[in-house]
């Protein structure tokens, strides 16, 4: 039997362990670098993902974050109170809007995503040797499987 068919193993369970803590803390210093620091990772998770997936109903965007309706009610209330969201309606079904990135709200993310992805390449380039910058793109690799799964 495979290791894989196998099942976790004790040595599985600690890498899920060590992994699940790097990351949180990865993910704590990536919002720490963040100029956007009054958002919360939800009200980010949201925008980001109607920059990438385009305009979206509360409905949508509720289920794609995993989030009650009304939770998503609240979040993009207050990002359309920030100027970062806009509505308008829903092209076929006049019952629901949809939402969508304003200009300011896209300049605002770029502007997080400038100040993460600056920050991580400078940690990567003085923290880390050649060999362990190899490494690391190899983990890349298995991260994206992992998250497929």
């Amino acid at each position: 039997m495979t290791e894989k068919a196998a099942g976790p193993t004790a040595g599985g369970a600690d890498a899920a362990t060590e992994l699940s803590v790097a990351v949180g803390q990865l993910m704590r210093r990536l919002r720490a670098e963040s100029p956007e620091g009054a958002l919360t990772p939800t009200q980010r998770s949201v925008m980001g993902r109607l920059d990438r997936d385009g305009p979206a109903t509360t409905a949508a965007l509720a289920r794609a974050e995993r989030v009650r309706p009304q939770s998503m009610r609240m979040t993009l209330g207050a990002l359309e109170e920030q100027g970062i969201v806009t509505r308008s309606p829903h092209p076929t079904d006049g019952r629901q809007v949809v939402f969508s990135l304003t200009p300011a709200g896209r300049k605002g993310l770029t502007s997080v995503r400038h100040a993460k992805e600056t920050w991580l390449a400078e940690a990567i380039a003085n923290a880390l040797d050649t060999a362990e910058r190899r490494t690391l793109t190899e983990a890349i690799a298995l991260l994206k499987r992992l998250a497929e799964s």
